[in-house]
């Protein structure tokens, strides 16, 4: 009976690694000043309004616990196991809403993968290209578009279809594309509500629609408000 097979097994299975205190400190230090770049880069090309200084928090540490679970691993396969199922005992309930911020932690998670695994040489340079790419992503015009979206409210009398043709004239001037999303009763069913969602030609224009809307009769109570593609109404 081969016996060669079940002995390299359980010498992988309950196998230990040493490491120097040394190696420790030097692969966490490591992981905390690499993660620190990413999480700093985040910090900097961060464009949208929700903006979470935990989250940038979560980077290092995240990391940094990355580097600490690998190194406690090591070679052994019981361990890995045991740290699978200690992980899967916790519930991670934060929403993360924008798909680049999943990218800036599983950034983090990487490089203490790569520093607790002892790739240091992968560690730095995935962490220098990385930097670049965000770097150049956020300054470069790539994937760029200028959009000047608007939600636009007003009432109209139930009946007028006069207005609401002058309306649609008035949409054409100013505005490349709108999108009428609803339209209800208002002031106990003698005014219609209408909201539309109206992509400006410029920027100037929303002075002119909110102006021309206003001069008609039998509009009233105009709105407009600007937002960015980035906040979700």
């Amino acid at each position: 009976m081969n016996t060669g097979g079940w002995s390299d097994l359980i010498s992988a299975a309950g196998s230990s690694q040493s490491l120097s205190l040394q190696h420790v400190i030097s692969a966490m230090l490591l992981a905390f000043v690499l993660c620190s770049v990413i999480a700093k880069l985040y910090q900097v090309t961060f464009q949208s309004l929700s903006y979470s200084r935990s989250f940038v928090h979560t980077l290092i540490l995240g990391g940094m616990i990355t580097c600490m679970v690998m190194m406690s691993m090591g070679d052994s396969l019981a361990r890995g196991i045991g740290v699978l199922g200690a992980l899967s005992l916790i519930r991670f309930r934060t929403v993360v809403r924008d798909p680049r911020d999943m990218m800036f932690l599983f950034a983090a998670l990487g490089l203490g993968i790569a520093c607790g695994a002892g790739m240091f040489a992968v560690a730095v340079t995935g962490c220098f290209l990385l930097s670049s790419v965000i770097a150049l992503l956020h300054w470069a015009p790539f994937a760029t578009r200028r959009r000047y979206e608007a939600m636009l409210r007003f009432l109209v009398e139930t009946n007028d279809d006069k207005a609401r043709l002058e309306v649609n004239g008035i949409l054409d001037e100013c505005c490349s594309a709108y999108t009428l999303l609803a339209m209800r009763e208002a002031v106990q069913g003698n005014l219609l509500e209408y909201s539309y969602q109206v992509r400006l030609i410029d920027p100037s224009y929303q002075v002119d629609l909110v102006k021309k809307l206003e001069a008609a009769d039998s509009i009233a109570e105009v709105n407009l408000v600007m937002q960015r593609t980035t906040v979700e109404l």
